[in-house]
């Protein structure tokens, strides 16, 4: 299972909002002046709503494409640590400024490290976003074998820690803790599917995703998502503020758990 946002892309709506009712504005201030009376009742209500729209929109944006936004998981692949109706905000910020829409980076601030959940646009449809964990940088030897990942030849450090009983269809799956550079996390291998073997070099600008469940993620072992070019990673995921269990139910038990 993958995850993916089927959501229209709001970065491209809300730029388009803030360029028609700047547009509006400005030409409410330069071309129109001059034609009508003093006083607010005189302005057409377009461009009263502009007026009002435009630095509300201007500051979402800004805070949506460079600070924080938020994210829901809709599927299975990174269980256990998240799960299908969690509501995470993933920080913008955390490997550098990049334009929204186009996608420019203009400010390099970080780069990705192994072991980070990251939220990514899929390189062969970039309207669907997905989020899985890092594994291989650029230039990285990844080897699975039976659900065992090896990176330039040294076996990530993993240990049995139970099995999961929270239902979603997948209790009684083995639960692991795995280390991958300074994330610790628990992992889970379904015995019900079957493993996934992969064998690969991560190549210039590219990196490597697999998802948390690891039996039950599409992710870069499979042509649907391959690797992952720098310039379509969103952000790192940070934290959970919302669990939506239920419909038209949200629950808060989950709210402030950090994503590690």
């Amino acid at each position: 299972m993958g995850h993916t946002s089927t959501d229209m892309d709001f970065s491209l709506l809300l730029t388009l909002l803030a360029a028609i009712t700047g547009i509006l504005w400005l030409a409410d201030m330069v071309s129109l002046k001059a034609h009508r009376t003093a006083g607010a009742h005189s302005r057409p209500w377009v461009t009263q709503y502009a007026r009002s729209l435009f630095p509300v929109i201007v500051i979402v944006l800004i805070v949506r494409s460079f600070v924080i936004e938020p994210f829901r998981i809709p599927s299975a692949s990174m269980m256990p640590g998240l799960v299908d109706g969690d509501f995470i905000f993933v920080n913008k910020f955390a490997y550098g400024l990049r334009l929204p829409v186009i996608h420019t980076k203009v400010l390099s601030v970080g780069e990705p490290k192994r072991g980070d959940v990251v939220v990514f646009r899929l390189p062969s449809n970039p309207s669907e976003h997905y989020i899985k964990r890092l594994i291989g940088v650029p230039g990285d030897h990844v080897i699975v074998r039976d659900n065992r990942i090896f990176i330039n030849g040294v076996r990530v450090a993993a240990s049995p820690d139970g099995h999961f009983a929270g239902g979603y269809g997948y209790t009684g799956a083995n639960l692991e803790k795995e280390r991958i550079g300074d994330h610790e996390h628990l992992i889970m291998l379904d015995g019900k599917r079957l493993a996934t073997d992969y064998d690969t070099v991560v190549p210039a600008g590219q990196y490597f995703f697999m998802g948390d469940n690891r039996n039950d993620s599409l992710d870069s072992r499979f042509a649907h998502v391959g690797f992952v070019p720098a310039r379509n990673l969103d952000g790192r995921a940070m934290v959970i503020w919302m669990n939506w269990q239920f419909p038209g139910w949200p629950l808060w038990r989950r709210f402030g758990t950090k994503i590690t």
